[in-house]
């Protein structure tokens, strides 16, 4: 008789899409949705820059940014907005740049390595851990992600930030905007993507700046050389456009038009706080079968520091000290393949660079229903995949026998 981890689940996920990014379409998601948008058309006519600009304030509207914040859309996605930020904001002052996840430690070599001879301090955690955010020296710039993609690690708090701060605050909030509470007053720049809460269409960056950012654009002239797509500011001045309607480059009008459609759903449920609410319960669900759940835990050890969007997962302790991480990661990749074979879950092994494990992304577009069935499904596949790599039950005889 079979054992009862050995059956496959009869529920299934109605949307398997459990990527980090791009991220799960919002639920009832149609190409329809897309029909207004304003193809073959110059995004510099009327109708084009109408669209870019009702985004901005739809942006501006959604996030309840202050009112003398601004917004403008960059290409490259995240990482554009960030590096145009970087590129363009820095050079007067030290930099403490934080670091705890793959892309932070990209912003690392950029303020150490790229952006000469910028001064910079670099505080930088493992995979699950977080730096002691109180080193930062408010006299210098301080650049950090709220959320680490990668790691499942998220900034707690705005508390560690004063607002007497000289510096400049620099967030790269790509995987948190739209998902958590964030404190705009304590950030003077902060970058994410359609892609990541809002379940969007990639290669657009959003870029927000408060009023102190916009005074260093127009008091600081870099010492580097700064590309054209990273260019915020001539001859003293803000290049204002971008932040009009009139992006750096080409902008796709069709992504334009899936993230109205996406912020038309989110107002839908309820907006911001909405989209916050159902991040919640998503990162509960996962969080009920995680304690339940004896071989796996969270990459995070403090609860605290837990990010609710990507979630971030690997072998329980005990069982890794016995195994090695090669052994790890093929075990998940097993796991990882099984689940998409059975068109249940694509897309959740951890990220290239990080401990081997599963990472889960419980935005706010995912329905908490997908994810409970995705943890029977993940029991499942446990059971028939072996309890260890080469150890326990054969994967083909539990299938036989399901």
């Amino acid at each position: 008789m079979s054992s009862p981890l050995a059956t496959k689940p009869s529920h299934r996920p109605r949307y398997p899409h459990f990527s980090s990014g791009p991220c799960a379409k919002h639920p009832g998601w149609s190409v329809e949705e897309l029909a207004g948008a304003a193809l073959g058309r110059s995004h510099r006519a009327k109708a084009g820059k109408a669209r870019l600009q009702r985004v901005i304030a739809e942006t501006k509207e959604l996030l309840a940014l202050p009112a003398n914040y601004l917004v403008g859309i960059l290409p490259a996605s995240d990482t554009g907005a960030v590096e145009a930020a970087l590129w363009s904001l820095l050079g007067p002052r030290t930099v403490d740049v934080f670091a705890w996840e793959s892309f932070g430690k990209e912003w690392v070599t950029d303020c150490v390595k790229q952006l000469r001879p910028l001064q910079t301090r670099s505080f930088v955690a493992e995979f699950g851990d977080l730096p002691e955010l109180r080193q930062a020296d408010f006299r210098h710039d301080v650049v950090f992600t709220w959320n680490g993609t990668t790691s499942g690690v998220i900034v707690p708090d705005g508390d560690w930030i004063p607002d007497d701060r000289e510096g400049l605050t620099i967030c790269d909030a790509t995987s948190s905007a739209c998902a958590v509470p964030m404190p705009w007053d304590k950030l003077d720049v902060v970058t994410f993507s359609w892609q990541k809460v809002l379940g969007g269409e990639a290669q657009h960056g959003i870029l927000i700046l408060s009023p102190r950012a916009v005074e260093r654009l127009e008091s600081h002239v870099p010492q580097w050389p700064i590309p054209k797509i990273f260019r915020l500011a001539k001859d003293g001045k803000l290049i204002r456009g971008i932040f009009e309607g009139e992006t750096i480059n080409t902008p796709s009008m069709l992504c334009v038009e899936d993230a109205l459609a996406a912020m038309a759903w989110a107002r839908s449920v309820g907006g911001a706080a909405g989209l916050a609410r159902r991040t919640r319960e998503n990162a509960r669900t996962i969080e009920g079968w995680v304690e339940r759940t004896p071989w796996i835990e969270y990459l995070a050890a403090d609860p605290a520091l837990r990010s609710p969007t990507s979630v971030c997962l690997r072998l329980a302790r005990d069982a890794a000290r016995t195994i090695s991480i090669e052994q790890q990661a093929e075990w998940f990749r097993r796991i990882g393949a099984l689940l998409e074979e059975e068109g249940v879950a694509f897309d959740i092994g951890s990220y290239r660079d990080a401990p081997p494990g599963l990472r889960i992304w419980c935005g706010a577009t995912v329905e908490s229903s997908d994810l409970a069935a995705l943890t029977q499904w993940l029991d499942w596949a446990y059971a028939a995949v072996g309890a260890a790599p080469g150890a326990g039950p054969k994967r083909e005889a539990l299938l036989a026998r399901s």
